[in-house]
C-alpha cells in the first residue's frame, strides 16, 4: 500500500501569489491546503491534522506570531516554517522565541520551499531509509570478519563501529536489523575472551612490544602532550562510562568543542579499585602496593580508592616535576549542588583539575537494587537515554561549559565499562572468595564451565599484589556473571540482566577517550 500524502497548510494572505509553489509541492507528493488568515487556519487545525504548517507573518487581523501561540495548543508537535517579507531582526527574535522551526524571507522559489518542507517533514524517514541500506550493505562484510585474525587495533575499530551501528539503528528504530546486529556480539565476545586471556599477560610484562594503550598510560600519554601546551587543563573521569553511552553524549559535547577520540583498553579486572588507582597513579596495581603499602592496604573495594589525587600528584611530579592538583570526587547529588556553586573556584587556573563522576556507576549498580530503575533502564538503549537525560542536567555538563567559556581543554574518559549480563555461570569456591560478579579471587576457586571464564592461577599474570599460592583469579566473559550453587535461584532472581563490570569484554575494556578542544 502507498503511503499517505503528506499535508500541509498554508497561510497567506496573497495565496494566489502562492498557486505556482502550491502546485509545484502537489507535484511532488504533498497534500496543500491554502488558508487567507489566522481565523480560517486556526479552524483548519481543528478539524484536520497536518504535517506541517507554513505561515505568513504580516497578514490583516491576527499577525502570524500569535498564531503560532495558538496553534501550539491545537498541535503542539507540527512543525511551523515563517514564510514572510518581514527582514527585521525583531521579527526573527519573536519567530525564535516561539520555537518556529525556520525562517524563510519572500521572494522565495519553489524549489526553496519544497527542499525545506522535505528536509522536515521527511527527512527522519529519509535519513532512516538511507542507515538501513548502508548498513545492510555492510552487514554481510561484518559476518564475514575473522576475528580470530584481529590485533588490538582491529578489535577496537571493529567494536568501535559496531557500537556506532547499534547506535544509529536505534535511533533509525530499525529494531529488526538492530536485533541482527546484536546477533553478532556472543561470537564477538568468545573471540576477545579468547584474545585478552593470550595477550594480555603478554602486554602488561612486555610495555615496550606491540600492545594497545591500557590504564597506565593514560596520563603519560594523553595528559601530558595537552599539558605541555596549556597552563591549566581540565581531566575528567566518568566512572563506568560505556563507548556507546559516550556516543549519546558526544553530540551534546560538540555544540562547544571540538572533539578527538581515541580509545584505550580497561587494565584487568575492569573494576574501579584497579582500573582507576591504575589510571591515576600510571602503576600497575602491583607496583602501587609495593610503592605505597599505606595507600593500598586492606578493605573493600570503596576504600582501595581514597588516594587517588595523592597517586595522581605523584604520577605528575615524577613525569613532569611539580605540578598543581585540583581533585573533585561527585558521587551524590548534595557534592554536585556543592560543585555547582563553587564552579568558578573548582577549575584552576594553572595544573590539573582532575573530576571524577560516580552516577553511571552508580546507577549500574543501583539497578540491580531497585525495581524501578531496573524497569527505566531494561537494555543498552534505555541506559544511553538515562545518561544523556542526567547529562543534560548535571554537574558535570556544567563543568564542561565552564571549560569551554575559560578556553580551556579537556580530557575526558572513563575508567571501565559494564556489559548487560543475562548468561548465570557456576563457580566452586571457598568461603574466602570475593563476592565481585564478575570477578572473584580465592583459594582453588574455578569455574564449572571453562568457556564462561578466564582462568589466572598467579596474580603476577596480571600485574595484580600477591596472594596465596594456590590463589587464582577468575574473570567472567561474555554476558556471564557468577553464582554459587548453593545459591544459584537467588543469584538468577537478582542479577540477571544487571548491568556489571569487573570480567573481560569489549564493553569494560574499550573505553573512550576524548580531547575536547573549546570552539571559537
Amino acid at each position: 500500500m502507498a503511503p499517505q500524502a503528506k499535508s500541509v497548510l498554508w497561510v497567506d494572505d496573497e495565496a494566489e501569489l502562492l498557486e505556482s509553489h502550491r502546485l509545484f509541492l502537489s507535484e511532488k507528493g504533498y497534500r496543500v491546503q491554502m488558508a487567507r488568515n489566522a481565523t480560517d487556519a486556526l479552524e483548519l487545525l481543528r478539524q484536520h491534522v497536518y504535517d506541517i504548517l507554513l505561515l505568513d507573518e504580516q497578514m490583516p487581523g491576527m499577525r502570524g506570531i500569535a498564531m503560532v501561540r495558538e496553534a501550539r495548543d491545537l498541535a503542539p508537535s507540527m512543525p511551523v516554517v515563517m514564510v514572510t517579507k518581514s527582514e527585521e531582526d525583531s521579527t526573527l527574535r519573536e519567530a525564535l522565541g516561539q520555537d518556529v522551526t525556520e525562517y524563510l524571507v519572500k521572494p522565495v522559489t519553489p524549489r526553496q520551499v519544497l527542499s525545506i518542507v522535505t528536509r522536515i517533514v521527511d527527512g527522519p524517514r529519509i535519513r532512516s531509509q538511507a542507515i538501513a541500506r548502508r548498513f545492510v550493505e555492510r552487514f554481510r562484510e561484518l559476518e564475514a570478519v575473522r576475528l580470530k585474525d584481529l590485533d588490538w587495533r582491529g578489535w577496537t575499530e571493529r567494536f568501535a563501529e559496531l557500537v556506532q551501528w547499534d547506535v544509529e539503528l536505534t535511533a533509525a528504530g530499525e529494531t529488526g536489523l538492530n536485533a541482527s546486529l546484536r546477533a553478532l556480539f556472543p561470537a564477538m565476545h568468545r573471540d576477545f575472551a579468547s584474545y585478552i586471556g593470550e595477550g594480555y599477560p603478554r602486554w602488561v610484562h612486555d610495555l615496550n612490544g606491540d600492545r594497545p594503550p591500557l590504564s597506565v598510560d593514560v596520563v603519560g600519554e594523553f595528559l601530558m602532550p595537552v599539558l605541555a601546551d596549556h597552563k591549566a587543563v581540565v581531566f575528567i573521569v566518568v566512572d563506568c562510562l560505556r563507548l556507546d553511552q559516550w556516543k549519546a553524549l558526544e553530540p551534546i559535547v560538540a555544540q562547544v568543542f571540538e572533539i578527538d577520540t581515541a580509545h584505550y583498553f580497561s587494565l584487568l579486572p575492569t573494576a574501579t579499585p584497579y582500573a582507576r588507582n591504575a589510571l591515576f597513579s600510571g602503576l600497575f596495581p602491583a607496583e602501587i602496593a609495593e610503592k605505597f603499602p599505606a595507600w593500598w592496604g586492606e578493605g573493600d573495594d570503596e576504600s582501595l580508592n581514597q588516594h587517588e589525587r595523592d597517586l595522581l600528584a605523584e604520577q605528575l611530579r615524577t613525569l613532569r616535576g611539580e605540578t598543581p592538583v585540583r581533585y573533585h570526587k561527585i558521587t551524590s547529588a548534595f557534592d554536585s549542588d556543592e560543585l555547582d556553586r563553587h564552579l568558578s573556584s573548582a577549575i584552576a587556573q594553572e595544573g590539573v583539575s582532575a573530576f571524577v563522576f560516580n552516577f553511571v556507576d552508580l546507577l549500574t549498580h543501583g539497578r540491580s537494587e531497585s525495581n524501578i530503575l531496573y524497569e527505566v533502564a531494561r537494555d543498552e538503549m534505555a541506559l544511553r537515554q538515562l545518561t544523556e537525560q542526567w547529562f543534560r542536567r548535571s554537574a558535570l555538563w556544567n563543568v564542561l561549559r565552564e571549560a569551554a567559556r575559560r578556553g580551556l581543554p579537556v580530557l575526558l574518559t572513563s575508567d571501565h565499562g559494564s556489559i548487560h549480563c543475562n548468561t548465570p555461570a557456576t563457580v566452586f569456591a571457598k568461603k574466602d572468595a570475593t563476592a565481585n560478579l564478575r570477578y572473584k579471587m580465592g583459594e582453588d576457586l574455578r569455574a564449572e564451565r571453562p568457556d564462561q571464564a578466564l582462568v589466572f592461577s598467579d596474580s603476577a599474570q596480571l600485574r595484580l599484589p600477591p596472594a596465596g599460592p594456590r590463589v587464582n583469579t577468575v574473570l567472567a566473559t561474555g554476558d556471564c556473571f557468577f553464582v554459587y550453587p548453593t545459591k544459584l535461584r537467588e543469584y538468577q532472581q537478582r542479577y540477571r540482566g544487571s548491568f556489571l563490570h569487573g570480567g573481560v569484554s569489549p564493553e569494560e575494556c574499550i573505553l573512550p577517550l576524548a580531547l575536547l578542544t573549546p570552539r571559537r
